[in-house]
């Protein structure tokens, strides 16, 4: 294929303006989204403009609106779609289903790439009550991109180093203690932590190869799969001491949760699943995945310790 005309739909947001900035270091020709009922949102629009002032196409466009969706996707080759499904800030997985039929009706799209980006939800049939809603709102994305034929690549980013290393997997920390940490159980689960310019880098590489076509990419770089007992260690040695530690059993984090309002308790229902059952590195990945490290080998990805540097 040759040059790449790919739309990012969130190309503000967390991850969104990663997309965009891996997008453009790979060489697409890239166009993003944006809302023409941005109001004020002044940060947005500087954004936006510093996107255009490398070559950004701005495409007007929003979910209200649908024809304006069809016009959008196309204009180009790939969707990829970083719309927030976070509860704790807004959660719009649903609305990906007027894209879905935009990209159906358009007719021209070769890949598309909805907002995923964390655990796989076809692995959380049993997800608990209430954060299971994030997994079951994916999967109805999924059955549609699936029944109207859209060729697709989902990607499980796993746990965005930002939020989770920063914390030392704590929930509600972003910013890691020099003197003590709550262990969840024994801190001995292993989860999967990558840098979010990665899974941004990650994603982008994988948007044209056909070994990702209607395939789960899953993120898992063989060294950042550690415990919650690992990171601490790891912190530990770049701090030089050790860390006062306690620890919260699972019974005892289930009961705190029920004192939480009902974004806060999707979240913690995600932690539970991640830092207790260890959800994210406990299956294989099928034939119908593959793994970005072994995909991508080229990718020098961030490690931990170098990651965690940046809190001395």
């Amino acid at each position: 294929m040759g040059k790449i005309k790919v739309l990012i739909i969130g190309g503000t947001g967390y991850l969104g303006k990663r997309l965009v900035d891996a997008s453009l270091k790979l060489g697409h020709e890239t166009y993003v989204l944006h809302r023409p009922e941005i109001g004020v949102d002044i940060e947005k629009v500087q954004m936006l403009l510093s996107f255009k002032g490398r070559g950004v196409k701005l495409v007007p466009g929003s979910f209200s609106d649908y024809r304006s969706l069809v016009d959008a996707v196309k204009l180009v080759d790939v969707v990829v779609c970083a719309i927030s499904g976070v509860h704790i800030r807004s959660h719009h997985i649903l609305l990906q289903l007027k894209l879905v039929d935009a990209i159906k009706e358009a007719g021209n799209v070769m890949r598309f790439l909805p907002s995923e980006f964390g655990t796989d939800p076809a692995t959380m049939a049993n997800a608990m009550e209430p954060g299971r809603v994030s997994f079951d709102d994916k999967m109805v994305v999924r059955r549609a991109i699936e029944d109207a034929g859209i060729p697709h690549t989902y990607v499980s980013a796993n746990c965005f180093a930002g939020y989770f290393l920063g914390g030392l997997c704590q929930p509600g920390k972003i910013l890691p203690s020099t003197d003590s940490v709550v262990l969840l159980g024994d801190g001995d689960k292993k989860a999967i932590y990558v840098d979010e310019d990665d899974i941004a880098m990650y994603t982008m590489k994988s948007i044209d190869d056909p070994r990702t076509l209607n395939k789960t990419l899953y993120l898992r770089p063989p060294k950042n799969i550690l415990s919650q007992l690992e990171v601490v260690g790891i912190w530990e040695k770049l701090i030089g001491k050790d860390l006062q530690k306690s620890s919260i059993s699972a019974q005892d984090f289930l009961a705190s949760m029920k004192e939480q309002n009902y974004a806060e308790q999707v979240g913690l229902t995600h932690y539970y699943h991640v830092c207790y059952e260890g959800c994210l590195a406990n299956f294989e990945i099928g034939e119908n995945g593959v793994e970005a490290s072994e995909l991508y080998p080229d990718i020098k990805y961030v490690m931990v310790e170098e990651y965690m540097r940046r809190y001395l």
